[in-house]
């Protein structure tokens, strides 16, 4: 392929009929769909005691991951935006559940049901404004939040992605750990320009469960700290440590110019703030 297949049209409208057949029909594609899932599942480190987990697969298309899943006694949910790349896993009569839908707009799953999550080559398209209406820091956002929701606490979601370039990767990882995630990148053969893959490690649970991050193959991995989460978090609230003697706490007014930063974080973040005018911080006048 002379370029990304997310650079050249919508997800639903790259793969369509004859797209999603030839993706399916490729012994290399299944070859390597294949093997990136069985990594993914090493990276899920599921309990080994014999019990089928259900599994999320982000991003399914026709199946061929979930094949691998259900391989290893797994059942499982595949969520996809295209159409014909569902149509095509009906017609293979795979075992998971199909859903169609926009991971951009959000997951709707029950919360804490899901024991496990994976996607492959999928969560970077979050990253690209293919409408008018698309944003894809809201769009990230929902993502994240609802994919949190949906794990019981201590699952992990394992996302093998594609990033463009390192800025690309930041914003998916920040909008993970604003989502409550921990965990970071882990680098399978990072020196090798054909076998290297990149995959989010993340877990969902509270800071007393083990979020430490897997080596990557080759002996190389990445974490994830505060300092690579991007320019976009600089301004993100830092929590201390609660002072040891009690201190008396003094009011002090808030003025413009504090108000103005608060209202440009909250826009950073995604969120809907009133545009500021000249009203903006202005004291009221006291009501009788």
């Amino acid at each position: 392929m002379t370029s990304r297949p997310e650079l050249q049209a919508p997800p639903e409208i790259f793969y369509n009929d004859a797209e999603a057949r030839k993706y399916t029909s490729s012994s290399r594609i299944i070859e390597i769909q294949a093997k990136i899932t069985d990594r993914a599942l090493e990276l899920l480190a599921l309990p080994d005691d014999g019990v089928p987990r259900l599994l999320l697969d982000i991003g399914c298309g026709s199946g061929l991951s979930g094949e691998t899943l259900s391989e290893h006694g797994h059942q499982w949910i595949g969520l996809d935006i295209s159409q014909s790349m569902l149509n095509v896993a009906l017609e293979r009569e795979t075992d998971g559940d199909l859903l169609l839908g926009d991971m951009g707009q959000g997951l709707g799953i029950r919360p804490g049901v899901i024991d496990g999550a994976i996607s492959i080559s999928a969560v970077q398209w979050l990253c690209n404004a293919d409408k008018s209406s698309h944003n894809p820091r809201l769009r990230l956002k929902a993502f994240f939040e609802s994919l949190y929701k949906c794990l019981a606490r201590g699952a992990r979601a394992v996302l093998q992605v594609y990033p463009e370039n390192v800025h690309q990767r930041e914003l998916i990882l920040g909008f993970a750990m604003r989502a409550g995630f921990a965990g970071g990148v882990v680098v399978d053969y990072p020196h090798s320009a054909r076998s290297r893959k990149e995959y989010l490690v993340l877990t969902c649970g509270p800071p007393s469960i083990s979020t430490t991050v897997p080596k990557g193959n080759d002996g190389d991995y990445e974490s994830c700290s505060d300092d690579d989460i991007g320019e976009d978090d600089e301004n993100e609230p830092v929590r201390m440590a609660a002072p040891r003697k009690r201190q008396k706490i003094t009011k002090r007014r808030k003025g413009r110019d504090w108000v103005l930063k608060k209202k440009e974080q909250m826009r950073r973040k995604g969120n809907v703030v009133p545009p500021d005018s000249k009203y903006t911080a202005r004291k009221r006048k006291a009501r009788f």
